[in-house]
């Protein structure tokens, strides 16, 4: 999750998704991930205080400041490299059961009134992004819990 001035993403040269600011947001599903995982990963990032107030203090949600994001699906971010100079990637789930995770994660975000844009499940992107900040927050879901 990165705090942006801007963000876009292009396929094949053409944009399919910019937002001003906001979140943009790097999802990567795992094989044991569930619904209530999306839900709850939703609440964080919807409420977790990364905006600044008046006086500059990070105390404002993207639920407060009415930012949007920018999703985009990334299974690279599950990438394990324990073991020779290859990432492994079987902790990713398969395209089957991960787009239809990363579009429930988008609409329970739209559902809540955030703006969101996307990129396109399993294209190859060209994602740009001005962090502001830089502000950068790595959130997992263990045992049902967003870390």
């Amino acid at each position: 999750m990165q705090r942006v001035r801007r963000a876009s993403v292009d396929v094949e040269g053409v944009e399919v998704g910019s937002i001003d600011d906001g979140l943009l947001l790097l999802i990567g599903i795992e094989h044991s991930d569930t619904e209530q995982d999306i839900v709850r990963a939703v609440e964080k990032v919807a409420n977790l205080r990364v905006f600044p107030d008046e006086a500059g203090q990070m105390s404002r949600s993207l639920a407060e400041t009415g930012g949007s994001a920018l999703v985009v699906s990334q299974f690279t971010l599950l990438a394990d490299v324990r073991k020779g100079r290859r990432p492994s990637f079987v902790g990713a789930a398969p395209p089957e059961m991960a787009e239809p995770m990363v579009d429930r994660f988008v609409d329970v975000l739209r559902s809540i009134g955030t703006h969101v844009e996307t990129g396109i499940f399993g294209a190859s992107m060209d994602v740009e992004l001005v962090n502001s900040g830089p502000v950068t927050v790595v959130l997992e879901i263990r045992d049902g819990r967003v870390t």
